[in-house]
C-alpha cells in the first residue's frame, strides 16, 4: 500500500489493529476511530463517543502503540479526544457520528394513521412524562412501519423538555456487542454504570437478545435497577414478546408490566399523508394522480414511500419538469428493488451464532474442535442451508470444509433438533432475527 496522507496511515494502522483483535471489537470499538493530526511526536485521534474513549484508554492503548509503530516505525504517543459531528472537540459528552440524522426524527413529522394512532398517542405521553404514565412502553411491529420514528421522537423530546436527563438510545445488536466486549476485557462494571445510571432508556429491536444468556442476564438486572429507581425504558421489537419463544420468562414478564403498543402497515390514507409529508420537506411539488398512484403501489412499508419522493426529488432536480407515470412506474420498480432484503451472508450468520452460543466468531471458522465449537459451527452450518441459495460447497468453502462435512451437520441438527424443542426455538430465533436484518 503506497502511503500519502494521514488516512492512508491511519488505514494501514487499522488493518494491523485487526490482526491484534477480534473482530468484534474491533467494530464495537475502533469503527469511528479516526485521525485528525499528527504533531510533535504525538498522533491525535478522535472519537464521537466519551465511553468508547475510556474503553479504549484502559484497554487498548497497549495494541495501539505497537500497531503504529510497525506502520511508521516510531514510538508515537496517542491522544483521543471526543469530537461532535461538526468535529469540533467536546468534554466528556456521548454524542453517536450519526446524532443529526437521528435529531432530525420527531413527533411534528411522523404522519398518524389508524395503524399508529395509539402508538403515536403513547409515545407522546411517555416523551411529556417520563416515567409517570407506561413504564415500560413496548413498541412492536415489522420493519419499516415507523418503530424507530417513535423512538427516536421519544428521545429528542425528552432531551428538548428536560436538558438534565441522562438518556441512552441504542440498538440491541450495539448493546449486545459491547457487553460480550466488556465482559471479555474485563469493563463489565464501567458498562453497568454507563446503563444502570440512567434516566431514560431505549433500546431498539429488544428480540435480539432472545436466546442470549448472558445478554438476558444483564438486561434484566439492568431493567430493575432502572424500574425500581423509577426511570423511562422504551423498547421495540418486531414481534410481540409471547411470540418470541425464546425470551427469558423474566425477561416477558417485565416487559408485560408495562403498555404493549403495536403498529401496522400504513393504510391506504396514511400513505398518502407520508408521500405529501416527504415531498414537504423535501421541497417538491407533486400532482395529485401521481401521490395517488405511489399509494396505491407502495402499502407495506414506509421506508419505501420516502425511498420513491427522494428519487422523484432528484429526477426533478436533474431533467426540470414535472415527472409522469410511467417516471414513477420506474422509480418505484427500482426502489422496490433496492429495498429488497439482501441476501443473508455467512458472516452475519456466523456473527450470530457466536453471540448467541457466547463463543468467538474466528473460533467457528476455525479448525479447533471442541464440543462446544463443534455444535455451533453445525449450526451455523444449518442456519446457512436453511437461509440462504447456497449449495453444501460453497458454505463448507465459507467454513474451511468439504461439501460432506456441512450434508453431515445439517443431517446431525435435523435430527437432533427434532428432539429438542428448546434449541429448535433458540435456532428459529436467530433465523428470524437474521431475516429481520437483511
Amino acid at each position: 500500500m503506497q502511503i500519502e496522507s494521514l488516512n492512508d496511515i491511519w488505514e494501514a494502522v487499522c488493518t494491523e489493529l485487526k490482526k491484534r483483535m477480534t473482530e468484534i471489537s474491533f467494530n464495537v470499538w475502533f469503527q469511528d476511530l479516526h485521525p485528525i493530526e499528527i504533531r510533535n511526536g504525538e498522533i491525535v485521534l478522535g472519537i464521537y463517543s466519551d465511553y468508547k474513549k475510556q474503553i479504549i484508554e484502559n484497554n487498548y492503548l497497549h495494541i495501539i502503540k505497537p500497531s503504529i509503530k510497525e506502520i511508521m516505525g516510531i514510538d508515537m504517543e496517542i491522544k483521543i479526544v471526543v469530537e461532535d459531528e461538526n468535529g469540533k472537540i467536546i468534554q466528556s459528552v456521548i454524542t453517536p457520528i450519526n446524532s443529526s440524522f437521528e435529531d432530525s426524527f420527531t413527533f411534528d413529522n411522523f404522519i398518524m394513521g389508524s395503524c399508529n394512532r395509539f402508538a403515536h398517542a403513547a409515545s407522546m405521553a411517555v416523551a411529556d412524562n417520563p416515567r409517570i404514565i407506561y413504564n415500560p412502553l413496548v413498541i412492536y411491529g415489522p420493519s419499516g412501519v415507523g418503530k424507530t420514528h417513535l423512538m427516536l421522537a421519544i428521545r429528542n423530546r425528552i432531551k428538548e423538555k428536560f436538558p438534565e436527563k441522562k438518556i441512552e438510545y441504542v440498538r440491541c445488536e450495539e448493546f449486545t456487542n459491547q457487553l460480550i466486549e466488556a465482559i471479555h476485557t474485563g469493563t463489565a462494571d464501567l458498562f453497568r454504570n454507563r446503563f444502570r445510571n440512567l434516566d431514560v432508556l431505549l433500546i431498539d429491536d429488544i428480540q435480539f437478545i432472545a436466546g442470549k444468556e448472558q445478554t438476558q442476564e444483564e438486561f434484566f438486572n439492568t431493567f430493575n435497577a432502572l424500574h425500581q429507581g423509577n426511570k423511562q425504558l422504551v423498547f421495540t421489537m418486531d414481534r410481540p414478546p409471547k411470540d418470541v419463544k425464546t425470551l427469558d420468562d423474566r425477561i416477558r414478564n417485565r416487559l408485560e408490566m408495562g403498555l404493549f403498543a403495536d403498529i401496522t402497515p400504513p393504510d391506504y390514507e396514511t400513505r398518502v399523508g407520508i408521500i405529501k409529508k416527504k415531498a414537504e420537506s423535501l421541497n417538491i411539488s407533486l400532482e395529485e394522480n401521481l401521490v395517488y398512484y405511489i399509494a396505491e403501489h407502495i402499502k407495506m412499508n414506509t421506508r419505501q414511500l420516502e425511498g420513491v419522493v427522494k428519487k422523484l426529488q432528484a429526477f426533478i432536480q436533474i431533467q426540470n419538469h414535472t415527472p409522469t407515470i410511467s417516471v414513477v412506474q420506474g422509480i418505484i420498480r427500482e426502489v422496490v428493488n433496492d429495498t429488497k432484503p439482501e441476501p443473508i451472508k455467512i458472516e452475519k450468520i456466523v456473527a450470530e451464532v457466536a453471540r448467541t452460543y457466547d463463543v468467538s466468531e474466528k473460533d467457528i471458522v476455525s479448525r479447533r474442535k471442541t464440543a462446544e465449537l463443534a455444535k455451533a459451527r453445525q449450526i451455523a452450518m444449518y442456519i446457512a442451508k436453511e437461509t440462504t441459495e447456497l449449495g453444501y460447497k460453497p458454505i463448507g468453502e465459507a467454513f474451511g470444509k468439504d461439501h460432506t462435512t456441512v450434508l453431515y451437520a445439517v443431517k446431525k441438527m435435523e435430527t437432533f433438533l427434532k428432539e429438542n424443542q428448546h434449541e429448535k426455538e433458540i435456532i428459529d430465533d436467530i433465523i428470524k432475527n437474521l431475516k429481520n436484518e437483511a
